[in-house]
């Protein structure tokens, strides 16, 4: 069995999808489809822009969606799209549920350029931040996080995989988590340089805004099941997705647990379609007999012909 799965923010990098467009008039057809629902030539921010400001979370979620499902329009090219189910890391959950039939690609980019928006101002700058606690498992992590809070705003937010956890939430608190992850015998314990404290209590204003903006889409059924980061489960129904979306925005990344459930209902094979490879990174430390595979250029399309 195979699972697609669609990275998330930090895979961003200039030139991304731009091969595919050149090598597929599908893949191309993305970029123009998202450049006309955002009224912006988000395509030339891409391929020819400075990363400081393709990086800008209005930015980097739509444009990463993009470039995942132009990886995605070129294996339907050639026959290649077929999987059992697909995942999204965080904002990459949009770019699964586009690819599972879900909602269209020109509601995917409107949706995603609202909450980056929505999600870069529900924080002021520089009142929240996010760090990586490694050698931590998150059941520790999540100690450190609730011992760093002292009546702040300090979680567990990324379940990455057995030893990568991010903590989230008000600048002095996720600092004071750094300390006391070393303290407990973490690896590193490293500041993350991000925009805004996501998956977390913080970003309420953010679902408030996303609970609005979803509920003017229409979401079908999907094609494949849909394994969701708050739930680490395969969700079918469309009224759940929805409710899950919103939910999402401030709560845990449950990827590790994603993994490790599609893993147990007989998933061998991951294919991370879009920019990066950091998913196959963390696959691999979670799922270890798991085959993972990257699928971000033509050249990673045409390995996988044959």
């Amino acid at each position: 069995m195979r699972a697609f799965v669609f990275p998330g923010q930090g895979a961003q990098a200039i030139g991304m999808g731009r091969a595919l467009a050149e090598a597929y008039p599908a893949s191309a057809a993305v970029f123009a489809e998202v450049d006309e629902a955002l009224g912006e030539k988000l395509s030339a921010l891409i391929w020819e822009g400075d990363l400081e400001t393709l990086t800008l979370t209005a930015n980097a979620q739509p444009a990463l969606m993009a470039t995942s499902l132009a990886a995605f329009r070129a294996l339907e090219a050639e026959g290649l799209a077929s999987c059992d189910f697909v995942a999204g890391h965080s904002l990459g959950e949009y770019s699964a549920l586009c690819a599972a039939g879900v909602f269209g690609l020109a509601d995917a980019a409107r949706l995603l350029r609202i909450r980056g928006r929505a999600m870069q101002e529900a924080v002021p700058v520089d009142v929240g931040a996010m760090a990586a606690l490694l050698g931590l498992d998150f059941a520790q992590a999540s100690e450190v996080a609730s011992e760093a809070a002292q009546g702040e705003v300090c979680q567990a937010a990324n379940d990455n995989d057995p030893a990568q956890v991010v903590v989230s939430g008000h600048k002095a608190a996720v600092e004071r988590a750094l300390e006391i992850a070393k303290a407990k015998g973490a690896k590193r314990a490293i500041l993350l340089p991000v925009s805004a404290p996501f998956h977390c209590a913080l970003m309420q204003p953010a679902a408030d805004v996303m609970a609005g903006a979803l509920a003017e889409v229409a979401f079908a059924a999907p094609k494949v099941p849909v394994v969701a980061n708050v739930r680490a489960e395969a969700v079918s129904d469309p009224a759940v997705l929805k409710a899950l979306l919103v939910e999402q925005v401030t709560g845990s990344v449950r990827w590790r647990e994603s993994v490790q459930w599609m893993a147990a209902a007989g998933v061998t094979e991951f294919w991370e379609v879009g920019a990066g490879k950091a998913l196959s990174g963390m696959i691999k430390r979670i799922a270890k007999e798991a085959a993972t595979r990257a699928v971000g250029t033509p050249e990673d399309v045409a390995g996988l012909k044959g």
